[in-house]
């Protein structure tokens, strides 16, 4: 969130690549005021308010002094508590070892209320340092009894497996379901032979895997000519072995993709593409990656919607789950705690073809006539 709308800033990744994305981070840094970071952050939370989202994970870079970023996110942080639960993660985005003083901004970081211990060890120097890496961050989080969430082998080389270190970490100090592995994408390049040892040292940890669709398929594969990869990871897979797969967002007009809306049923449409994945089963599973399996990720309270529970919910202008993602539903009202914070029409097509007039949903229903003139 600290990227986030910022797109342009101070010029747009030509390649499209991730590497360039983070060459040109690293040049938008110093032009950065707390004041246009939480312009940009508190606009996004509008937008996002407005999609649905009433819970967000957002990374917020802590490589280099001073900590701009941090200390504008946790102010937003408290401007959108009323209304969104933001969970923010101490985020070396440059790498723990290869940036000078990254550990000791993250600790400084956590010191000032970060919520999260972040990482990216496969952009580190070596693989070594990379492995060490996931380490000292998994010690870290749990000294501190914090989450962790590692962007993890965000790649198209097959020999990058931190995974499997954060796997190890994980089962050996304990941390199950406080530890997230982001994107993961190198996992689309590994051999078989060692997928299916891997996937099950996964399920063991107890960790979720969050890919990424939008983000993975547009960094991922663009040193591949034909056959040309999909930059996603095994989610079948993994939801096999009933590992927590929940597809997240990642970026919205920044420096690593120019596109994005905030927007968790695209999110969730774009995955079932992607994977690809068009059996009923699957693709009411999208919506819950979505929906539930986010939720768990973060750790929050089940959001099941049930007598007793909170009143917070969002209308969807759809008859299912699958219908949903299939449209991207208008979000016709977004409540919290019995509160409405967000409504928006319903979407309706006024059609008048060879002069025969007629009404039209998305889903492609004739409403009732007392729905049409509402």
């Amino acid at each position: 969130m600290d990227a986030t709308l910022s797109l342009g800033l101070p010029r747009l990744n030509q390649s499209g690549t991730l590497l360039e994305g983070i060459a040109l981070w690293g040049e938008l840094k110093p032009l950065l005021t707390p004041e246009a970071v939480i312009e940009r952050a508190l606009r996004y939370c509008d937008l996002a308010v407005s999609q649905g989202l009433l819970a967000i994970r957002s990374h917020v870079d802590v490589s280099t002094a001073p900590l701009v970023g941090v200390e504008a996110l946790l102010e937003v942080r408290k401007k959108v508590a009323p209304y969104i639960d933001l969970q923010l993660v101490a985020f070396p985005q440059d790498g723990l070892y290869r940036s000078e003083k990254a550990e000791e901004n993250l600790l400084r970081a956590l010191d000032m209320g970060v919520d999260v211990v972040g990482g990216i060890p496969h952009f580190e120097r070596t693989m070594a340092d990379g492995a060490r890496s996931v380490t000292r961050l998994a010690e870290i989080a749990a000294e501190r009894g914090l989450m962790l969430d590692l962007h993890c082998d965000e790649s198209d080389d097959p020999l990058s497996r931190h995974i499997e270190t954060l796997a190890y970490e994980t089962t050996r100090l304990g941390l199950a379901d406080r530890v997230v592995g982001s994107h993961v994408t190198a996992m689309h390049s590994y051999d078989n032979y060692y997928a299916t040892k891997l996937v099950p040292l996964i399920a063991e940890s107890g960790m979720t895997i969050v890919p990424n669709p939008l983000i993975n398929i547009t960094l991922q594969g663009r040193s591949d000519t034909y056959p040309r990869r999909r930059g996603l990871t095994r989610v079948q897979e993994l939801r096999a072995a009933g590992v927590n797969v929940a597809f997240g967002q990642d970026c919205t007009m920044d420096p690593w993709y120019p596109l994005g809306s905030a927007d968790m049923l695209d999110v969730a449409h774009m995955g079932v593409h992607a994977v690809p994945m068009t059996s009923r089963e699957a693709m009411r599973w999208a919506f819950e990656s979505v929906t539930l399996n986010g939720a768990k990720a973060m750790r929050l309270p089940d959001p099941t919607l049930r007598e007793g529970g909170p009143a917070s919910m969002v209308l969807l202008q759809a008859r299912d789950p699958i219908e949903a993602v299939r449209l991207r539903a208008t979000r016709l009202a977004v409540i919290r705690d019995g509160e409405i914070l967000s409504r928006t029409p319903p979407r309706l097509a006024q059609l008048n073809l060879a002069g025969r007039p007629a009404t039209l949903d998305p889903a492609g229903y004739a409403p009732a006539a007392e729905d049409a003139s509402d």
